[in-house]
């Protein structure tokens, strides 16, 4: 009797020193028994912590500040283009557009897209570039019906009235802004090609170039006068 125990004491000393997966060797059927409860613990192990999860509040991130949003253009900007073109203007871009220093803006009055106006490109009414010289804002270019600076008719501005144009604008970093205009309406020429302006640093104005896009003309100060470098 007294071997017997000692005997049963050292198996389960043994047992208890081995890991369960190794104890599974000596007894095949009391290890397939133990996964069935282990494989249940597994399934119900997720839905616990879910439930214990539920119970308890997860701190809630600060709410984030919000703030106004800022306006790419500023308001000075903006009130000096509604002062030359109205409440209804578009401010198309603005910095040291011609180079030269100082700050300008060119505003426009921009068609809106709808079915019956599908033209390509910014159709505008009327167009301004205006310049800032000791805190005050001064037109240096308009579009309306002509295209004109502070001297005059720019060359090869359309002799009769046009009410309405295609602009294309570009930035060069040596040359500054670069105009394209070109007439929708007013003119008999299906075919007619944009009227390219830049700023002349030579005569410190904005002037329309020749046809070949390198050349400044000269204005004219009416359209009488202009009529007859034409011809």
């Amino acid at each position: 009797m007294e071997k017997t125990s000692q005997s049963d004491c050292w198996i389960a000393n043994e047992a208890g020193r081995s890991p369960s997966f190794l104890r599974g060797g000596w007894r095949a059927g009391a290890a397939r028994t133990r996964r069935i409860p282990l494989k249940s613990f597994l399934n119900v192990l997720p839905l616990a912590i879910l439930l214990g999860g539920c119970g308890v509040d997860a701190p809630k991130p600060a709410p984030a500040e919000t703030k106004p949003a800022e306006s790419a253009i500023p308001e000075e900007i903006q009130l000096a283009a509604k002062a030359f073109l109205g409440s209804e203007s578009q401010v198309l871009t603005f910095g040291d557009l011609a180079k030269n220093g100082k700050q300008q803006f060119l505003v426009a009055n921009v068609v809106p897209k709808t079915p019956t106006n599908n033209l390509p490109g910014t159709i505008v009414t009327r167009v301004v570039v205006a310049e800032n010289t000791d805190g005050k804002w001064a037109e240096v270019l308009r579009c309306d019906e002509h295209l004109k600076n502070q001297k005059g008719f720019l060359g090869l501005t359309p002799l009769v009235a046009v009410t309405g144009w295609r602009l294309q604008y570009e930035q060069s970093d040596d040359k500054g802004l670069q105009l394209y205009f070109t007439p929708l309406k007013g003119v008999t020429d299906s075919h007619v090609l944009p009227i390219g302006i830049r700023f002349n640093p030579a005569t410190k104005r904005y002037q329309s170039l020749d046809r070949t896009y390198e050349h400044f003309l000269p204005e004219s100060p009416s359209l009488q006068d202009l009529r007859s470098t034409l011809r």
